[in-house]
């Protein structure tokens, strides 16, 4: 392949969250990241998302409320169980969240839908351009995204959809390839025997 975009979407591959280290993004790299996930479809000009970066010390604060709750609600969890979960969202470097905002005013004309998947695609473009800088990435959610008191805490409403939770880092070794869809199982052509 000579075309280096095509060849990073053909290798494209998502770094597990725990093996994400220093060095993060730097400052200018992250603004770049920042910047090409705004560039997504956004049909109507809604801009229905938004963007939180929580470098380590946010990171900590939000995994002890995570731990809190999650302790609260599972109160037989084990500790390693525990230990996990104040963990989880300080994994990497910068944790970028993801929140969808849809617009019902422009429902009419952009399905609540389109909108969604305009933050899908936000967090896309993130993993894509880390991985084009050098950094390894991985987009996440998990209970704490669908959890009123998590949103309420990063200064949402309760019914905010947080799409994702994309850790940032460099990866610690390079990832293992996975099995991939086979093609011919997902795509065909309409009408069939075309």
């Amino acid at each position: 392949m000579t075309n280096p975009i095509v060849e990073l979407l053909l290798t494209r591959r998502s770094v597990l969250a725990k093996d994400l280290a220093e060095p993060g993004p730097t400052e200018e790299d992250l603004d770049t990241i920042l910047n090409a996930s705004l560039r997504v479809p956004d049909h109507g000009r809604v801009e229905p998302w938004r963007i939180q970066i929580l470098r380590k010390p946010a990171q900590t604060v939000l995994a002890y409320l995570c731990a809190d709750i999650f302790e609260r609600e599972n109160p037989t969890a084990n500790p390693a169980l525990l230990a996990a979960e104040r963990e989880r969202m300080q994994r990497s470097p910068v944790l970028l969240v993801v929140s969808s905002h849809p617009n019902p005013q422009r429902f009419d004309k952009v399905p609540a839908i389109e909108q969604v998947l305009s933050a899908g695609a936000l967090c896309q473009n993130m993993l894509i351009t880390a991985q084009a800088l050098g950094y390894g990435a991985q987009w996440v959610t998990g209970w704490p995204a669908y959890h009123a008191e998590v949103r309420v805490a990063l200064g949402h409403s309760q019914d905010t959809d947080i799409v994702g939770f994309v850790h940032i880092g460099t990866a610690a070794e390079a990832p293992k390839e996975r099995p991939r869809p086979d093609p011919a199982a997902m795509i065909s052509e309409w009408p069939p025997g075309t």
